[in-house]
C-alpha cells in the first residue's frame, strides 16, 4: 500500500487554490475551495502520520539499544 505524502496533498491544495482564484463561476470557485480545504486536511493528516511513524521508529531503536 502506497502512502501519499504531505507534499503530494499540499501540491493538490495549491492547484485547487489556483483553480478557485481563476474561476469566473461561483459554483466552480466554491467547488475548488472545498477541494482545497479537503487537500489541506489530508496534507496535515499525512504530516501527523509521518511524525508518528518517525517517533515510533526512534522508540523502537532506543528500546533495541537498551536491550543490548
Amino acid at each position: 500500500m502506497q502512502h501519499q505524502s504531505y507534499e503530494f496533498y499540499s501540491a493538490r491544495a495549491t492547484e485547487a487554490g489556483a483553480e478557485a482564484a481563476e474561476a469566473t463561476l461561483d459554483n466552480v470557485r466554491e467547488r475548488a475551495l472545498r477541494a482545497q480545504k479537503t487537500w489541506l486536511g489530508l496534507a496535515e493528516q499525512a504530516r501527523r502520520v509521518a511524525n508518528d511513524r518517525e517517533k515510533a521508529r526512534l522508540a523502537r531503536e532506543l528500546k533495541d539499544a537498551e536491550g543490548r
